[in-house]
């Protein structure tokens, strides 16, 4: 499920015109040639600003994550000056749509709410699980062995993003198609709801980039 579905229901906009940028914006704004306006919904929507480089804002969400700009887009937004922010609560976002879709069809598909990152080692973006419901996030083959018997000693299949990057694929990006139905991973899908996105996010102590 794209984010920006989720977080149109959810209420999370922001309307440029009732936006007062502080000192910080400003400056930020003038560095970087963009919207002080912008700029300060970005800072309201981060924990820490990592780097400010060639009008990118690399940021520590309030969930965590390390992304482009908080997150804040512009992209499909209804009006010409209004900015789409990322759930306040992915995973909670991802637990409920999977509740309501019990609720209404008597089955529990695994849910990810998805959007688009950049990598830091990489060029272009794909898109990640934001939120997870019922889904393994992660498959840790470290201590098995491979098709000739070595034993595996960092492979981690980020499962989750991998199926949000593939949903990806069977949409256009302008074809405002909200979801995608992913069959054939039976096998990763959980009863319980699991531990979320967060067991997806790398521990600060082990990030090389910061």
């Amino acid at each position: 499920m794209a984010h920006k579905a989720v977080s149109k229901a959810e209420g999370r906009l922001r309307r440029l015109a009732e936006v007062e940028p502080g000192e910080r914006a400003r400056e930020l704004a003038a560095a970087h040639g963009k919207d002080p306006a912008v700029v300060q919904v970005v800072l309201d929507e981060s924990a820490e600003l990592l780097r400010a480089e060639r009008g990118v804002l690399i940021c520590v969400t309030r969930h965590g994550f390390v992304c482009a700009n908080a997150g804040v887009d512009a992209s499909n937004a209804a009006h010409a000056d209004e900015l789409i922010l990322l759930p306040l609560d992915p995973d909670g976002s991802a637990r409920a749509l999977r509740a309501r879709i019990a609720e209404l069809r008597g089955v529990r598909p695994a849910v990810i709410v998805a959007d688009s990152f950049g990598r830091a080692w990489r060029v272009g973006q794909t898109d990640v699980a934001l939120g997870i419901a019922g889904l393994v996030p992660v498959d840790d083959w470290r201590g098995r062995r491979d098709s000739s018997g070595r034993e595996l000693r960092a492979t981690a299949i980020a499962v989750a993003d991998s199926v949000a990057g593939a949903a990806d694929l069977a949409r256009a990006k302008d074809s405002r198609r909200p979801a995608v139905l992913v069959r054939g991973l039976a096998h990763l899908v959980t009863h319980e709801d699991g531990p979320g996105a967060a067991a997806l996010r790398r521990p600060r102590d082990e990030d090389l980039f910061r």
